[in-house]
């Protein structure tokens, strides 16, 4: 019972800290998806940066519109990130007791993670394709999440699945690049004169420099996939002149990618690197900061609920 509990207090924390990071970060992720969802046209785009989205919603009087879909958003953020960090945790733990190891490896933590990754993201794909189109939306113009999902079909849907699972390598590239980085590091440590011992770890600190470079570092690889994403999930926009053949080659890998090479060129691939890097490493920071201060809390209450219930479950037994 104590392997789920654990699991279960893993899960429940990571899936707050999810969930917070996601709301307070929320009118940057839609600046940002907004700008990244948008194509030039002959050489113009409504949107210079990401400021420019922000600046229309106040000019409009629809910043409270830049929360637009912020409830699907924040359920899926929940529910992805309790079943990932459940089924990481589970599997991990299983894994262990089955090999026998004290430890697990870098190749078997990387493989569980990607799976992990993978299962969830086939489960909470709806919600994030309905959250994706809310959130690209017109301002002020923002549809339900039932009524979203029930204009297309059921396919539709899933739309950006085959990146999604593709993008799940993201922790992987990172990993590995945090590791590559660590042992250049180290290597230069050791090689200093001054410097009579070997160091065998890093600091706090450089351990966090090294973690925020190694994600900024697996984000610039995997980018042009997360705007071809963003893309495919975005909604249509009134002021859209593309015809209803191209809106619909942009709804595949192939189609997106293409459509940036024709218009936008080499360097439309990478349009909105800088938000969606300022957004993704400080979702990652608050999400691990606010994840661990409330694991412990997270587990005695489970503990007490647990003990509630089973005090209960006792008592009606003896009446």
């Amino acid at each position: 019972m104590a392997f789920n509990m654990e699991s279960l207090a893993e899960a429940t924390s990571g899936a707050i800290g999810s969930l917070l990071s996601t709301t307070i970060l929320y009118p940057l992720d839609t600046c940002k998806s907004k700008y990244q969802a948008e194509l030039q046209v002959h050489g113009q785009a409504k949107y210079r940066n990401t400021l420019d989205v922000l600046l229309e919603a106040i000019s409009s009087r629809q910043v409270i519109s830049l929360y637009q879909g912020l409830g699907t958003k924040n359920v899926q953020s929940f529910v992805s990130s309790f079943i990932y960090f459940y089924g990481y945790d589970f599997f991990k733990k299983l894994y262990l007791k089955k090999s026998g190891f004290k430890s697990i490896g870098t190749r078997a933590n990387l493989i569980i993670a990607v799976v992990a990754g993978a299962f969830t993201v086939i489960i909470t794909q709806p919600l994030d394709t309905a959250s994706s189109r809310m959130q690209t939306s017109d301002f002020g113009k923002s549809k339900g999440f039932w009524k979203t999902l029930s204009e297309g079909t059921w396919s539709e849907a899933f739309d950006g699945l085959g990146i999604s699972i593709i993008l799940t390598s993201n922790p992987a590239i990172q990993y590995t690049a945090f590791d590559q980085f660590k042992q250049r590091m180290l290597k230069k440590m050791k090689s200093n004169k001054e410097v009579e011992s070997s160091p065998e770890s890093l600091s706090a600190f450089s351990a966090f420099v090294l973690g925020a470079v190694s994600k900024c570092f697996a984000t610039c690889i995997t980018y042009p996939l997360i705007r071809c994403k963003v893309m495919i999930q975005a909604a249509e926009s009134e002021g859209d002149s593309e015809d209803e053949t191209e809106l619909k080659a942009r709804k595949t890998i192939s189609g997106s990618l293409h459509a940036i090479w024709k218009k936008e060129g080499l360097m439309g691939f990478f349009k909105g690197l800088q938000p969606q890097i300022l957004k993704t490493v400080l979702s990652s920071a608050l999400l691990l900061m606010i994840k661990e201060k409330i694991s412990k809390t997270t587990w005695v209450l489970l503990l007490a609920v647990r003990r509630y219930m089973f005090l209960t479950r006792a008592r009606l037994k003896s009446s």
